[in-house]
């Protein structure tokens, strides 16, 4: 009898072969071993024993698929000409990516720059909208789903049902239940994601060759030093989440840590034994550099009496505040829209949809003095003036 790797079969073998292991240490009465050994041989079962995806690449260049990321990508954009342009011939266009996915003629355009200064400096990488981003849609279309069970339950970045409001939920609840936070972050994470290493990390987990040739070519677009995946490209932050699966999957399973959560390249462990979360942050950062070639950027120790400050607000034990640069940039966007509305720099509907995203923001905090301080119904009646 044949036994497939990542079969069902092979891992109930795996899962066989670790209960005999486990149970022959236990005889010898050394608890210490047992712990450490079974922890070893379990997170070898669950890298040999994850299940690899093929036939991905007939699904990724169907006609439909093609046009629902179009649809994705034209979101929000329906007045550019490009858009329009696009539309006047439709089909042709939609079949004309098609096919230069399945003869492998596509290639990944080159790319063209700007730098943002909100809230932080940053350069965003561009790419045409056809065939680039309508390519990146179409393959995330069929990864996404897949790749999101792989994830640990408390990855809270660009995936549906979770983001930042749940993701703050989550720490408001390790905070009530324990004494000390290690809160870090990564040091220029997206220009620092090496691009063997994501190859690597994406191939043990797909074996479509085809679909291993898109990933490939995008993740390979950008040409320097080896290492960014560009800010700005849909795919990036899921092959950055994938990257960051691995640190996911090493404090879960290797360290053991209950109360953790990440935001992208943001994240922290609760417990209530700081010497444990000082052990955590030596080993993390050991693992960080040794297989994914990062480093810390902060590295925070500190009781939660303090405050956690993460995903915009500050989380203590009773209430839930605004960030402190949060509220400064909040109160200064809306004191410029009536001069923006009225020299014409934004439409009505784009104050009133600034206005509702800034109480949306605020609403899930104890805001209530700062909300007063900004006056937003007397702003609102402002704008339906104009």
């Amino acid at each position: 009898m044949r036994i497939s790797v990542g079969g069902a079969r092979y891992r109930n073998f795996l899962n066989k072969l670790l209960a005999g292991f486990i149970g022959l240490l236990e005889r010898e009465n050394t608890k210490r071993r047992v712990s450490r050994v079974s922890r070893e041989i379990k997170s070898s079962v669950y890298y040999l024993s994850m299940k690899k995806y093929g036939n991905l690449f007939k699904k990724i260049v169907t006609t439909e698929n093609i046009h629902i990321a179009y649809c994705k990508a034209r979101k929000g954009k329906l007045k550019q000409k490009k858009i329009q342009d696009f539309e006047k011939n439709l089909d042709i266009n939609i079949e004309n990516i098609r096919k230069s996915l399945i003869d492998r003629t596509f290639h990944t355009s080159r790319y063209r720059t700007k730098i943002i200064h909100e809230p932080k400096e940053r350069t965003i990488f561009i790419l045409p909208f056809a065939p680039d981003r309508i390519v990146q849609h179409s393959l995330m279309n069929i990864l996404e789903p897949i790749w999101d069970k792989m994830m640990i339950h408390n990855n809270f970045a660009c995936r549906v049902g979770k983001g930042i409001h749940a993701g703050s939920r989550k720490t408001m609840e390790y905070v009530r239940k324990n004494s000390y936070c290690l809160k870090c972050d990564i040091s220029k994470f997206y220009p620092s994601v090496n691009h063997d290493i994501l190859y690597d990390i994406l191939q043990r987990k797909i074996k479509c060759i085809d679909t291993l040739w898109l990933i490939k070519d995008i993740i390979y677009s950008y040409t320097g030093n080896g290492n960014n995946i560009p800010i700005g490209n849909y795919t990036s932050q899921w092959f950055g989440n994938m990257y960051l699966n691995e640190l996911d999957t090493y404090v879960k399973h290797e360290l053991r840590c209950k109360d953790y959560l990440r935001y992208c390249d943001d994240f922290c462990l609760f417990h209530n034994d700081k010497k444990i979360l000082n052990e955590a942050a030596k080993s993390i950062e050991s693992f960080l550099l040794t297989n994914l070639n990062l480093k810390f950027s902060k590295c925070d120790l500190f009781p939660v009496s303090h405050g956690v400050d993460f995903l915009g607000y500050r989380h203590f034990r009773k209430y839930i505040l605004l960030r402190k640069s949060t509220a400064k940039r909040v109160k200064k966007r809306l004191a410029r829209l009536p001069q923006l509305l009225k020299k014409g720099k934004v439409t009505k509907e784009q104050a009133e949809s600034s206005i509702a995203s800034t109480w949306g923001w605020l609403k899930w905090a104890d805001t209530y003095n700062f909300r007063l301080s900004l006056d937003i119904d007397n702003l609102r009646q402002v704008i339906n003036g104009y």
